[in-house]
């Protein structure tokens, strides 16, 4: 679901962004006025992307998600708990608040891209183990390491905001939008240095037998159709997300995210063999089954059964 807002008045945007962030405090610093505002929901994931053309400071109270930001153009000072942080490079990617943190930054003619990420997601791609107690995830530095990391969190964020213009009411669907949150937590982490496990501990190894893996492809058979997590594959195993991805890879030379698209897949194909083309589209049926772009979906499918989507489609008339 997107929302557009434009306005060259103060106290308005003021309003705008204080249900967008909570309590915060603006101040102007340059005579012209001019913001323009467009925030994206992907259920426990949103992407804002939020242009200033004027100077502003903003002073807030503390957040409860992660926002993380990549520079369009223009200036930003940030201050959070440490010293200040400058950006002004385009294409330049920051950890720009961790939950539970206020802040204070200087804007001048900025126009900036966030991701805001619910804690709680990411803390589930991170670890996800069972029965362990949940503990927030901290970042360790506000930029990639190493710098050339960047171009991940470029790419993914540039496809996920693709599919957000390119195919919206496929992002509406349940599945697209877990998933794509999920992508977009798994490549923070993957891209900037925090402090959750990353290696498979000893238990892990020794929980990724064949017994845990029988148990986690009865649950993807069986609920391919929710907006599972690898966490809830995860805990239906009784494993740890690390021992789960190990058991994938060591039994099925697969991933459990590659396992399940798999799965999707077939529905998919089943969902097209019995289809009315009259009234169904190829887009729709890949939507409801969790793929977001047209493209990547027909080269999928053609891979694993020789003929496009649309011709299968075709063909059930």
């Amino acid at each position: 679901m997107a929302t557009v807002f434009e306005t060259t008045d103060v106290d308005a945007a003021h309003e705008f962004l204080c249900r967008a962030y909570g309590r915060l405090r603006l101040r102007a610093t340059s005579d012209e006025h001019h913001v323009r505002f467009g925030h994206y929901a992907l259920g426990a994931a949103q992407l804002h992307r939020n242009s200033f053309r004027m100077s502003i400071d903003v002073d807030s109270a503390p957040q409860p998600e992660l926002i993380l930001g990549r520079v369009v153009d223009g200036h930003i000072a940030f201050r959070t708990s440490g010293p200040v942080r400058v950006y002004g490079t385009p294409g330049e990617a920051f950890v720009a608040v961790q939950p539970g943190e206020s802040h204070r930054a200087a804007l001048e003619n900025a126009h900036l891209e966030l991701a805001v990420l619910d804690p709680g997601l990411v803390t589930e791609v991170a670890d996800g183990a069972p029965g362990r107690a949940e503990r927030p995830i901290r970042f360790a530095a506000h930029v990639p390491v190493p710098a050339r990391s960047a171009w991940l969190w470029d790419t993914t964020y540039d496809y996920v905001l693709h599919c957000l213009h390119a195919t919206p009411e496929a992002v509406e669907e349940p599945l697209v939008a877990g998933s794509m949150a999920r992508l977009l937590a798994a490549t923070a982490l993957a891209v900037f240095p925090h402090d959750g496990l990353t290696e498979p501990t000893i238990e892990d190894r020794h929980d990724a037998h064949p017994a845990s893996l029988r148990r986690a492809v009865a649950f993807i058979d069986d609920n391919a159709h929710r907006d599972i997590s690898p966490a809830d594959i995860a805990t239906a195993a009784h494993v740890s997300v690390r021992a789960l991805q190990m058991a994938f890879r060591r039994h099925l030379e697969i991933t459990p995210r590659g396992y399940l698209r798999r799965v999707r897949l077939a529905h998919a194909h089943r969902d097209l063999l019995a289809a009315d083309p009259r009234g169904t589209t190829v887009m729709g049926v890949a939507a409801r089954w969790g793929f977001a772009d047209h493209s990547r979906f027909t080269a999928q499918y053609r891979a694993v059964y020789g003929v496009t989507p649309s011709w299968t489609l075709r063909r059930a008339d």
